[in-house]
């Protein structure tokens, strides 16, 4: 893709009025929450300053009314225990205010993910390689009710010695919750109770060797499902079975260009709204990769590769007007802000960047 941002932009926003945003930004850091002003109409961001002490955050996701954000602290040790950390914090006027903490299952707890209901939270702990489920009261967690401890390995020799959960979802009707086990090659699938955030082994989706499952986002058509492999940098294209929640390859496709060989780490992945497109970040190597999407089959057309502005993109999204990419590059310590066309699905070739230390995990309010 070799649209400049200058031309990409012009085409993206015609006419667009200002608007500013609050975004908070996860850092892995002691400051953990950065607070950000977004401008949709130029892409531009504005630091706002520390909106939470809490330290090394991974991973924040928003309640369905933004009212509560919660939050996973991949830490060794918390409340004595060596175990990470899962917050929640109430959002009023741009603030965040602490309400709750609690301990996770296991060490290094790096993602957490709100089921459809709001009343259940999963976290996903890649050091200690476990998972827990908290009840979720008018944004307080409870002490975890459900966790597992996994014991699966692969083939491979780097990060695979031991189980890593890495990422939790829940599937479209909220009747399944799947933690992806980087370690393991497996996503484990549960039936959900979320009246008392109790989940039961319903099976697993186990990937090729090696492979290293890291992240599972579900296509709006409500049966598609893309899992990006990590240490393959390829990503599966799932079949979801409302029956059972199982998971089925559909096909395979491959992120890295043709005779690469380095270093390489798939990371994750955008949907659009309407679904007609999707992107997937890659690590080491470094880019964006967007696909054309066909809304009722989910199935995957490239568009091509681009910049993600820096290295190692850890989280990227769309900015709710869905005409900017946002890329948090962890290890340049910047947010890259790309134009996209919303018609095309093509991004600028060249972005602006904006100072955030360590940024893991971009959320807009």
């Amino acid at each position: 893709m070799t649209a400049s941002a200058a031309t990409l932009a012009a085409a993206a926003a015609p006419g667009i009025a200002a608007t500013r945003q609050r975004v908070f930004v996860a850092s892995f850091t002691p400051d953990g929450i950065l607070a950000y002003d977004w401008d949709s109409a130029t892409g531009q961001l504005a630091a706002a300053g520390v909106a939470a002490k809490i330290p090394s955050v991974d991973w924040i996701t928003f309640s369905a009314g933004r009212e509560y954000l919660y939050a996973a602290c991949e830490l060794d040790s918390f409340n004595g225990k060596p175990t990470g950390e899962v917050a929640s914090f109430s959002v009023k006027n741009n603030e965040l205010h602490p309400l709750s903490a609690q301990n996770s299952a296991n060490k290094g707890t790096c993602h957490v993910a709100l089921d459809h209901t709001g009343h259940v939270l999963l976290s996903a702990d890649f050091g200690g390689g476990s998972a827990a489920s908290f009840r979720v009261t008018d944004g307080r967690l409870s002490p975890a009710v459900w966790t597992e401890q996994y014991t699966l390995t692969g083939p491979g020799t780097d990060r695979q010695e031991s189980a890593h959960a890495h990422f939790a979802s829940f599937s479209p009707d909220n009747r399944f919750a799947y933690i992806n086990d980087l370690g393991g090659d497996v996503i484990h699938i549960y039936r959900l109770e979320a009246a008392n955030a109790k989940l039961t082994r319903a099976g697993a989706y186990h990937a090729r060797p090696g492979s290293g499952p890291r992240t599972l986002h579900f296509h709006h058509n409500g049966h598609t499902a893309y899992c990006v492999n990590e240490l393959a940098s390829t990503v599966d294209v799932l079949e979801w079975h409302k029956t059972d929640g199982s998971l089925t390859l559909e096909t395979r496709i491959e992120l890295l260009p043709q005779g690469y060989h380095g270093p390489t780490r798939a990371c994750d992945t955008v949907i659009t709204r309407d679904g007609r497109f999707v992107y997937f970040a890659n690590r080491d190597n470094d880019f964006l990769y967007a696909f054309k999407a066909d809304p009722q089959t989910g199935a995957l057309t490239p568009i091509g590769r681009s910049s993600c502005g820096g290295k190692t993109p850890r989280n990227f999204v769309l900015d709710p007007t869905e005409r900017w990419m946002l890329v948090a590059n962890q290890d340049s310590n910047v947010i890259s802000v790309f134009a996209r066309h919303p018609q095309t699905g093509e991004l600028a070739g060249e972005g602006q960047s904006f100072a955030a230390v360590a940024p893991m995990c971009i959320l807009f309010t």
